[in-house]
This record gives C-alpha cells, sequence and structure tokens, in this order.
C-alpha cells in the first residue's frame, strides 16, 4: 500500500489550508475529475426504415425493414421516374434474360470447418465440392461463373460480399449444408432477403426440393449478412442436415452432390418460368413451399408476462373473495321468497 506521505497532490493548495493531503481527498479529486470530464458527442444510431414497393396490381402483407445503406438510398434519387425507378430497371434488366455472370459462394472454408464435430467430411469440403460441379455445369450453360474460393481458404463474409458487390448483373449462389440439435432434423431450405431474390430462391428450391430425397422446408425470408449486404439477387441454399444420419450419408455421396449441383443450375436456368414450372405435378401445390417474410419486430405484439405462482394464488384469493359477496346475496334472497 502506497504511503500516504509520498501521495501525489492534484492541485496546488492554499496557503491556509493544511499541506498534508489525505488519501481519501485524492480520491475524491480524482472522482470530481472524472465526472466533469469532456464527453464525446454521441452518434445517431443507423434507423430502420419500412419501405413499401408501390405497385397497386399486389398487395404486400408485410412491409420490408431494411437499413438506409446508399444502395438503398440512390433508389430514391430519381423522383421523375418513380420511388423505386432504379430497381425496377435493375429488375427488367434481369428479368430479360441478360444475366450471364453468376457468383458461387461455397460455405465455409479454412480454419472453419462447418458442420458438426467428428464428421468424417467437413462441411466446407462438401460445398466447395458442390460449388465446383456447379460451376462446370453452368460454364457448359454458357454462363460466366466467378467463385469466391476456389480451394480450402477461408474468406470473410465482408470478402464474400464485396466480390458479389463487383458484378452489377450477376447472380448470387451461396451454398451450404445445414445443421441442427435434434438429429432428427432435415429437409432442404432455401435463404432470400431482397424481393429481387425472390423468383431465383422460388426456382432454386422448386428444383432442389423436387429431386432430393429430403423434405421441403419451403423457401424462407432471413436478414444474412450475406443476402442482406449484397446488392444483387442472392439466395442461400441448405442441401441437407448433416445432423441427420441420412441426409449425411447423402452429402457424402459424390453423385448426390452432382445431383445438387445439376439441380441448382436447372433453378438458375429457370428463374424467370419458375411461375409456370409450380403448376405441375413436381411439386404439389404453391403451399408446399411457403413464404416466411422477414418479420417486423415493430409489429410484433409483446409476449405475456409469466406469472409466478404467487401471483397465481393472489388471483385465486381475489376470485374467491369476490364470489363471496355473490353466494350471500344470492342466499339471501332465496331466505327472504321462503319466508
Amino acid at each position: 500500500m502506497a504511503n500516504s506521505w509520498h501521495t501525489p497532490r492534484l492541485w496546488k493548495p492554499k496557503p491556509v489550508r493544511a499541506w498534508f493531503v489525505s488519501p481519501m481527498a485524492t480520491w475524491r479529486c480524482a472522482a470530481a475529475r472524472f465526472n466533469h470530464r469532456p464527453r464525446k458527442p454521441r452518434v445517431a444510431r443507423r434507423r430502420s426504415y419500412r419501405l413499401v414497393r408501390p405497385n397497386p396490381q399486389k398487395t404486400i402483407s408485410d412491409a420490408d425493414t431494411i437499413l438506409p445503406t446508399p444502395s438503398v438510398c440512390r433508389q430514391f434519387t430519381s423522383r421523375a421516374g418513380g420511388i423505386f425507378s432504379t430497381a425496377q430497371a435493375k429488375r427488367a434488366s434481369q428479368d430479360s434474360g441478360s444475366v450471364t455472370t453468376v457468383v458461387i459462394d461455397a460455405g465455409h472454408g479454412g480454419h472453419d470447418r462447418g458442420g458438426i464435430p467428428g464428421q468424417r467430411i467437413a462441411e466446407k469440403d462438401m460445398t466447395l465440392d458442390v460449388a465446383q460441379r456447379l460451376k462446370r455445369v453452368l460454364a457448359a450453360s454458357g454462363y460466366r461463373v466467378v467463385m469466391t474460393r476456389d480451394s480450402d481458404v477461408f474468406v470473410s463474409l465482408g470478402g464474400r460480399v464485396a466480390i458479389a458487390n463487383s458484378y452489377p448483373d450477376a447472380l448470387f449462389v451461396c451454398i451450404h449444408f445445414n445443421s441442427a440439435k435434434r438429429m432428427g432434423a432435415g429437409g432442404i431450405e432455401t435463404y432470400f432477403y431482397s424481393r429481387e431474390s425472390l423468383p431465383l430462391a422460388s426456382a432454386i428450391h422448386y428444383f432442389v426440393a423436387g429431386g432430393a430425397p429430403s423434405s421441403n422446408r419451403g423457401v424462407r425470408r432471413r436478414g444474412y449478412y450475406v443476402l442482406r449486404k449484397t446488392n444483387i439477387p442472392a439466395v442461400l441454399v441448405e442441401c441437407g442436415f448433416l445432423t441427420n444420419p441420412t441426409e449425411a450419408a447423402y452429402a457424402q455421396n459424390a453423385s448426390y452432390r452432382q445431383k445438387l449441383a445439376d439441380e441448382i443450375a436447372a433453378g438458375v436456368r429457370g428463374r424467370n418460368s419458375v411461375s409456370n414450372a409450380l403448376t405441375t405435378t413436381r411439386v404439389a401445390t404453391g403451399e408446399s413451399i411457403p413464404l416466411q417474410p422477414y418479420i417486423d419486430q415493430t409489429k410484433v405484439a409483446k409476449s405475456e408476462r409469466h406469472r409466478s405462482k404467487r401471483s397465481h394464488k393472489k388471483s385465486a384469493r381475489r376470485k374467491k373473495s369476490s364470489s363471496k359477496p355473490a353466494e350471500s346475496k344470492t342466499k339471501a334472497a332465496s331466505k327472504d321468497q321462503e319466508g
């Protein structure tokens, strides 16, 4: 413990004061200096805005909740052509079949094995194998293919998004395998975020879920980083659960991974005609591919508060006390009638 005689003084004492400064006085002075220190101005937080596509022919049950990124702000620069003039022009060019570049993202890689511990073949190897097979199939169909990783290397999420955004007229397909705590969980899932990505996600899921022996878990909307930050149509395909013994055996089969690549490529080629394809019997009805929109958290009702046993006892007592006067009145009325 430091000697109080050698405690440094933080100010010059007045002549009338004693020259000795106690440790408590030093602490008070330091606390005062800390409380009165100059504070930095607070930076405004990013807020979420609700944007609705102004299309009177289509009804949207839930509004999009997206952050005010530069790509979104650019859509408001031209009022003459409408609020979403930039997005509509981009969507029209993509629907016309001008997209010839596909960015394939093999999930995980490097030190990020993915999957479950103890898996004989890591998820990073399975996703890379499916991505390379998909590259060969799309290249044979005339597409220009860009890989976020072509070997067992680690690529950050920001790096994957940067590669995708460097090709403004492309499609982004992210390949993953799923996992869950319950071994019985299984099926094919396809995720998207932006409305421009919905046709691509529906087409890929239609072919993959129809060709795979696994169950159909539907097309879902989620705000994953690689889907939320990309400026092009982007989807994420979960090709089965590695925690499911049956689907894990499928994933370790080379012919099954080739089948996945063929079905994903068929979805990329048929993204514009998916509405006509859904009327066939390959997938029974439209309800078999449910759309789960991104939930607007501002509209979610607060859950009921959990009531303890004590609160239940109190409410029961109140009910009993409130019912006793009514019972006494009825008894008194019955006695009067008898009398």
